[in-house]
């Protein structure tokens, strides 16, 4: 296994000397990611990380390129999300053979939202309806994709049960003793109204990971 990581002295953005780093490698995972909510920044970054991945790969002998994506974005080409499908459409036009998995919100994006949501003693939550999902079970599912053949488009993963976000957020800071005041708030434009409306649960036949976020949280706790 090649982690093609900055601490290891790979730079994805810039994409030298990353052939060498693929020698012998049969497939390439790209679980990469940026933290902005600028749709032009994301998409620039992704565009770009897809791209040298298939140059390199394809130099290389790589056989498969295998990409985590997110469930529920189709038609919100904004912020973050819009990086996202930009992302998507990079890998599948580029020449090395593709599986695209869509997951779901991870349950560790909720100590995300609270580091990032901090206004002195208060965090400000995103209004969001999602179908969280372990990590641990997307990285099962990608280990499964990457030992198989590509397929294109894998069959989308979400978690067993339908949270609020600010749900999750309290329950987390509860079962680790922290007093906080949480506030909900809706986020502005298709952003916000994607996170709000429940789109990004993803579709009822996708397939369902075991873990609920109650125990991910007992686990963790």
């Amino acid at each position: 296994m090649v982690a093609l990581a900055r601490s290891e002295g790979h730079d994805l953005v810039h994409g030298a000397d990353l052939a060498p780093a693929l020698v012998g490698v049969d497939t390439i995972v790209d679980v990469t990611g940026i933290q902005t909510l600028s749709r032009h920044r994301s998409r620039h970054f992704f565009e770009t990380v897809a791209g040298n991945l298939h140059r390199a790969g394809t130099a290389a002998g790589v056989k498969h390129l295998v990409a985590l994506s997110i469930v529920g974005i189709d038609g919100v080409d904004a912020s973050y999300y819009g990086g996202k499908l930009a992302h998507e459409r990079a890998v599948e036009r580029g020449p090395l053979p593709h599986t695209i998995l869509r997951a779901a919100q991870f349950h560790e994006f909720t100590e995300q939202t609270l580091e990032r949501g901090k206004v002195g003693p208060v965090s400000v939550v995103p209004a969001a309806r999602v179908r969280p999902i372990a990590a641990a079970e997307v990285a099962d599912r990608l280990v499964t994709l990457a030992e198989g053949e590509p397929i294109g488009r894998a069959r989308d993963l979400t978690g067993p049960r339908d949270e609020l976000l600010i749900d999750m957020t309290r329950a987390l800071l509860n079962a680790r003793g922290i007093r906080r005041t949480t506030i909900e708030m809706r986020l502005p434009g298709s952003f916000g109204r994607a996170m709000s409306s429940g789109r990004l649960r993803g579709h009822a036949n996708a397939d369902r990971g075991t873990i609920t976020f109650a125990d991910w949280l007992a686990a963790n706790a």
